[in-house]
């Protein structure tokens, strides 16, 4: 018998699933402090938690016989991810088994908005009859703008096609292809925001998405524009839409979500065109049903098959075949990681290709780590060698694998390349003393660097000057060059520089950088 205990409350449909299961003894205990939990959990093979559980790496060291930890919901913020890896512990989630609940709340919204509907109610109980002043908008054949594709934006989008709107979407992650399927326009970010109608977010809360709206975005939009955010605070610049909102420059917002739950006094309270709920994303029946039979059923599957679906830290490669692969795998991630900021399209294609010793280890880990390097900034939900290839699939990337004993000067050799429809990126990297990754060229460009800490790479015109331009910038800033390398010129007379710097440069010294008159790209990476 395999022993599971439920620690948090799960929808009377998931346990009557886990009840109705041969091989599998239940147990309910709901409200256990950290104390009560590790002197509980010894004894049992499976743990179900939603949010209120706190799996800590005292709980885990408890866990003699722990196998799986099942999250009903997306986050795992409450599970000890690495200490759970450590102790070889699954731990796996269920990412989108609220995804049309939330989807269907931003439509709620964009009609709420449309029409009026909460100050029509309130209207309505003063005794009022404002059919005049209540005068709403239709939402047929508007323009909707999904910012964030993955599985909610293109639930929305089906939505909007059936409500007759034109929708269009921005995600630097996802393929052409993909939104084909979907009948949705891609727009790049500004082209997004300046058409919209209805701007609506489902993209994750990142460094780099946190604010993606702020005043410059507000001043963009169309004065007739309403936004819906159902997805993460962070993500709106919340003074700035208070601003844009009181000024007149946007039409409405809906808020679902704020930079600090619950919200305390907010000037945006005091607006009368902006609509406010409790971070009801994932609050509904159906939704709580379906995350509590979902990570019954995988949980189940695991028990009796040993397959782990949406499992977050899982390593499907024996322990021989790992430590093999191990160092290339290293190599792998951080070559994904500088392709991620070489690229400015979404990726269609990854082709990772391993030469000389590196043809011996197992292809399909290292070109998970490719991937997870280049995909592991870019999403909120943890990604690692388990649930890689389904995102990336989801992403509507392709990846191919080669493997050739031939060397090609280096004993060991990693190639990977990134196709952007008729543009590609090209990087190999090797191992020094079999540990010591080494990138050794970007495109047609030979140029060895040490990959770590933060990269400045150019491409500039191969003039006198340009190194000495670059230095007096970086300088005068107070950032010191820790090391150089720069490539031979090629028939174009464009050659490759790569720094490595002390400190990241600001966006206005990485222009600083760009307006040099000789360079042609400055990138930033940070490893």
């Amino acid at each position: 018998m395999k022993k599971v205990l439920v620690s948090d409350r799960l929808a009377e449909e998931g346990i009557n699933f886990l009840t109705a299961q041969p091989g599998l003894q239940l147990r309910i205990q709901t409200g256990l402090t950290e104390d009560e939990l590790c002197e509980l959990i010894a004894d049992y093979d499976a743990l179900l938690i939603r949010s209120e559980t706190q799996v800590s790496a005292k709980v885990l060291a408890a866990a003699k016989n722990l196998k799986i930890i099942g999250r009903a919901g997306i986050g795992v913020d409450n599970v000890d991810l690495n200490a759970a890896t450590e102790r070889g512990i699954i731990v796996m989630n269920t990412p989108d088994a609220n995804a049309t609940t939330t989807a269907e709340l931003a439509i709620a919204h964009m009609l709420s908005l449309s029409r009026n509907l909460p100050a029509a109610n309130q209207s309505v109980r003063a005794g009022k009859w404002e059919r005049s002043k209540l005068m709403g908008s239709e939402i047929a054949h508007k323009t909707l703008a999904i910012l964030g594709f993955g599985t909610i934006g293109r639930i929305v989008a089906l939505r909007g096609h059936g409500l007759g709107m034109r929708v269009i979407a921005h995600d630097p992650f996802v393929a052409p292809e993909i939104f084909s399927k979907y009948g949705v326009e891609m727009m790049d970010f500004d082209s997004l925001v300046r058409q919209a109608d209805y701007l609506t977010l489902h993209c994750p809360l990142l460094e780099k998405t946190r604010h993606v709206l702020g005043p410059d975005q507000f001043a963009a939009m169309k004065k007739s524009a309403r936004l819906i955010n159902c997805a993460r605070g962070g993500l709106v610049d919340e003074q700035a839409l208070f601003q844009a909102l009181h000024s007149g420059r946007l039409a409405g917002a809906a808020l679902d979500v704020f930079e600090q739950e619950p919200p305390q006094q907010h000037p945006l309270f005091e607006l009368d065109n902006v609509v406010f709920t409790p971070h009801l994303g994932a609050s509904t029946k159906e939704a709580q049903t379906a995350v509590s039979v979902e990570i019954a059923r995988q949980v189940t599957q695991y028990l009796q098959t040993g397959e782990a679906i949406n499992a977050l830290n899982l390593d499907r490669v024996s322990s021989e075949e790992l430590n093999l692969a191990q160092p290339f795998m290293r190599l792998a991630n951080i070559l994904g990681k500088v392709l991620a900021e070489l690229l400015d399209r979404p990726i269609e294609r990854l082709e990772v290709a391993l030469f000389g010793k590196a043809a011996y280890a197992k292809v399909r880990p290292i070109s998970a780590e490719a991937l997870i390097g280049l995909l592991a900034g870019q999403l909120s939900s943890p990604v690692n060698r388990v649930n890689v290839e389904r995102i990336a699939k989801r992403q509507g990337i392709v990846l191919l694998e080669s493997q050739s004993e031939l060397s090609e000067g280096y004993q060991s050799l990693i190639r990977i390349t990134g196709h952007c429809g008729d543009h590609s990126v090209i990087l190999a990297g090797t191992l020094l003393g079999d540990q010591h990754p080494r990138l050794v060229s970007m495109n047609h460009f030979e140029i060895e660097v040490v990959p770590e800490g933060v990269l400045l790479i150019t491409r500039h015109h191969d003039r006198p000057g340009v190194i000495a331009a670059i230095s007096s910038i970086l300088g005068g800033a107070g950032i010191n060059i820790t090391r150089m390398q720069v490539s031979n010129a090629d028939r174009q007379q464009s050659a490759m520089m790569a720094i490595s710097v002390s400190n990241p440069l600001n966006p206005q010294l990485l222009q600083a950088v760009c307006d040099v008159p000789a360079v042609q790209t400055a990138r930033q990476i940070v490893l």
